[in-house]
């Protein structure tokens, strides 16, 4: 009888265990949604009719609104609104009073020295950085522009301390000018009512610029900043008592 002989089985190849392993696809994470998209948006855009009712409503109410910063001339209004970023305009008050009774001049405000100057203004939010910021300031009023405030926002911008929102509050109150200062409250009403959408305080000024009737830029910044400040509030809204609620573009009113 044959003997029958069999051929082993050939050997698999050996794997290394790395790559024996199985990879694993981690689930990926769920794309976030932008506050873009999850923020409902009003479809109906303002129309002219509207927007002038609006600050209409807001004349008949306060006629003739004012900055709640005190001051006595125009150099103590741009200190002054140099001391208010990141403060209240109550603290600077607070601070302001018992200065601007010997320091008024950008001369009196150097003999007065910065080291004086930190005292009285010690209760004020980076109080150290501000008093060398009002120092600087008043020395270039005095070098470059006569001791007098200058009347070019890019000039006033060139000061120490001082950018676009305090350029704008000087021309607009010290002198006139038809600007609009957007602070925290200007730039909450201006994107939450739709007046003015924006991503930035400048996109917002601009935005208000162009949609607020000429009639009403002289006083629009002061009336939209009480608004944000005693109606519009940022947590709470007292959409109640709001003067223009009927006309809101909010998706989120409570009336």
């Amino acid at each position: 009888m044959a003997k029958i002989t069999r051929k082993p089985a050939p050997r698999k190849a050996s794997v290394p265990k790395k790559e024996a392993k199985a990879i694993v696809a981690k689930p990926k994470a769920p794309a976030r949604k932008s506050l873009k998209a999850t923020r409902p948006k009003s479809t109906k855009p303002w129309t002219p009719a509207e927007i002038h009712e609006v600050f209409s409503r807001f004349r008949k109410a306060n006629p003739e609104p004012k900055g709640e910063l005190e001051h006595v001339n125009p150099f103590t209004l741009l200190v002054a609104v140099v001391l208010s970023a990141q403060a209240t305009d109550a603290g600077v008050n607070k601070a302001t009073r018992a200065l601007f009774e010997i320091a008024d001049t950008p001369q009196k405000m150097l003999d007065l020295g910065e080291e004086r100057l930190r005292e009285y203004i010690k209760t004020i939010g980076l109080y150290r950085t501000k008093a060398r910021n009002v120092i600087a300031l008043s020395a270039k009023v005095l070098s470059e522009f006569g001791g007098e405030v200058p009347r070019t926002r890019a000039e006033i911008e060139s000061l120490p301390g001082a950018g676009r929102k305090t350029a704008n509050v000087v021309l607009n109150m010290a002198f006139g000018e038809h600007t609009m200062a957007v602070d925290t409250h200007v730039f909450r009403v201006g994107n939450r009512t739709e007046l003015a959408p924006g991503k930035t305080p400048l996109e917002v000024e601009l935005g208000l610029e162009k949609v607020i009737p000429a009639e009403f830029m002289l006083h629009a910044h002061h009336w939209l900043i009480l608004h944000g400040r005693y109606t519009c509030l940022a947590r709470k809204p007292r959409c109640e008592v709001c003067l223009i609620n009927d006309l809101c573009r909010w998706p989120e009113k409570s009336v």
